[in-house]
């Protein structure tokens, strides 16, 4: 059912590799909502992924892009303006990588050139995303700019890597430059804190398999879903959400909050029998 929370409203969606990403999904259902936007990826995931598939089915254009570069960013800006007919409303982040991670580098002993790479790719291209906007005034008033983060940015999970450390990062950016977007231009930041979602990019990670299952133990309410994800993030597209802002907002079905769940209790006990 559309509610069509978004019609008339325009957008920039970065990172729909396939249809397993959150960005796929909530292009999917921005489509339903009556929003229109743009697609973007770096030329290398595009090759990788399906994006094609996406943008015929949503009919978008696809206009391929660099997120650490500056210039490939202000052409992304000035085309999506062109394209959609106006200024910005929504703006969904969904980039991250570790070079590390692939390379199976444990936290201890890493390669700082990748360290940086990855650093640039997931966390600082979310600035310069901003700073594009920002200089330009390509956002209307009341817009939504929204990154997707995980909770590795607040507890310890090893096998995540630096990736954590980007993630953390990432949340500050949109606290800071949350702040001037909100103060001179009305546009709100938020980050959504996931639960371990099976996606391309996650799969990557060690022990993947492990964080879904220990999750969807811990929550009350089960992991969330890419697809519930994508719900989520129209909430803050939309008008419904013009105050909030500055927010890591948990998605998570209650894991960030629970101690401990009778479940793993329970687990442990086995074990120790």
């Amino acid at each position: 059912m559309s509610y069509n929370l978004l019609k008339g409203k325009r957008g920039i969606i970065f990172g729909a590799l396939d249809e397993n990403s959150i960005a796929w999904k909530t292009a999917e259902k921005v489509k339903e909502e009556g929003g229109t936007f743009v697609l973007t990826n770096a030329p290398i995931a595009m090759r990788m992924g399906s994006i094609k598939d996406l943008a015929e089915k949503t009919g978008s254009e696809i206009i391929p892009a660099d997120a650490t570069k500056v210039e490939d960013l202000e052409n992304l800006v000035e085309k999506a303006v062109e394209i959609l007919g106006g200024k910005i409303d929504f703006v969904l982040h969904s980039i991250g990588m570790s070079v590390n991670v692939r390379k199976g580098n444990h936290y201890t002993d890493m390669n700082y050139d990748y360290t940086t790479k990855g650093w640039d790719v997931s966390a600082v291209s979310f600035h310069k995303t901003m700073q594009v906007l920002y200089k330009k005034d390509a956002m209307n008033e009341w817009g939504s700019i929204v990154a997707l983060s995980y909770m590795a940015a607040q507890r310890v999970f090893p096998d995540y890597n630096d990736m954590a450390d980007n993630k953390a990062y990432l949340e500050s950016i949109a606290r800071s430059f949350g702040y001037f977007f909100g103060k001179d231009k009305k546009v709100r930041v938020n980050t959504i804190s996931q639960s371990p979602t099976p996606t391309t990019a996650g799969q990557g990670v060690k022990g993947f398999d492990g964080f879904i299952a220990f999750a969807e133990k811990m929550s009350p309410l089960g992991n969330a879903t890419a697809e519930e994800c994508a719900n989520y993030t129209l909430t803050l597209f939309s008008d419904l959400t013009k105050k909030v802002t500055l927010q890591n907002l948990f998605h998570d079905g209650g894991f960030s909050n629970t101690g401990v769940s009778q479940e793993v209790m329970e687990k442990f006990t086995e074990d120790e029998d």
